[in-house]
């Protein structure tokens, strides 16, 4: 069993583990989609996603609302329709309306009893405001993609946070939904890291890229690792 008393921190991926993404995403696209005409399976719009957002992150660094654009546009491209100004810019925009799982706001709180918390997110700094109110908790530190200019999967983006909050990385825990842009570049780097399985139960990777790692601890909510660390 995982020693907690170790950690002194705690760092979050934030987008499908503290806030509802998918939901997110899914209302965002479906109504683009639907305004064309256009019907598809919510995993077949979530895998879209994914792929379409991993290729964006993979170049030159872009803002974050501008990934989510160029998604939009390549929707656009792949079922040929023409998105809307409105359009284009409204998954960037639904991120104000995302909400977050019904047992994070309660586990952070407990969590932040015992360790300083980080956010580590692919995200810009003005989307993550929008976001930072409905977590009712103050981070320690925020290192966003906007602030690192890159996304992870890159080990850059952990590397920064450790300067950042100048410990050692055997005193930091990452807990994160996400094998493929957190669970796998935590692991490079020696970070113990906690695997949120959100979807667990269902169909696919939904909108992160498939990937396969080794978790040190895997859990099914924010909640079940507060219970296990004694602090419910």
């Amino acid at each position: 069993m995982m020693n907690f008393q170790n950690f002194e921190v705690l760092s979050f991926d934030c987008y499908g583990t503290l806030i509802n993404w998918e939901n997110g995403i899914l209302s965002a696209l479906k109504t683009i989609l639907y305004n064309h005409n256009i019907h598809l399976r919510d995993n077949e719009i979530l895998e879209l996603f994914a792929q379409q957002e991993s290729i964006q992150e993979s170049g030159d660094y872009l803002k974050y609302r501008d990934v989510l654009k160029n998604v939009v546009h390549d929707f656009g491209k792949r079922f040929n329709f023409t998105p809307t100004e409105s359009e284009v810019n409204a998954l960037a925009e639904s991120i104000q309306n995302w909400e977050p799982f019904p047992d994070t706001v309660k586990a952070l709180k407990a969590l932040k009893t015992r360790y300083k918390l980080t956010i580590i997110s692919n995200i810009d700094d003005e989307l993550f405001a929008y976001s930072a109110k409905k977590l009712e908790v103050e981070f320690d530190w925020l290192i966003t993609a906007e602030q690192v200019k890159s996304y992870k999967p890159s080990v850059q983006n952990f590397e920064i946070a450790i300067q950042r909050m100048g410990i050692n990385p055997d005193k930091l825990l990452h807990v994160a939904q996400s094998i493929y842009h957190d669970i796998v570049p935590a692991k490079t780097m020696g970070i113990t890291a906690v695997w949120v399985n959100r979807r667990k139960g269902q169909e696919g990777f939904g909108a992160t890229v498939a990937a396969s790692s080794n978790p040190d601890l895997e859990v099914p909510d924010l909640q079940s690792l507060v219970s296990l660390m004694g602090l419910d």
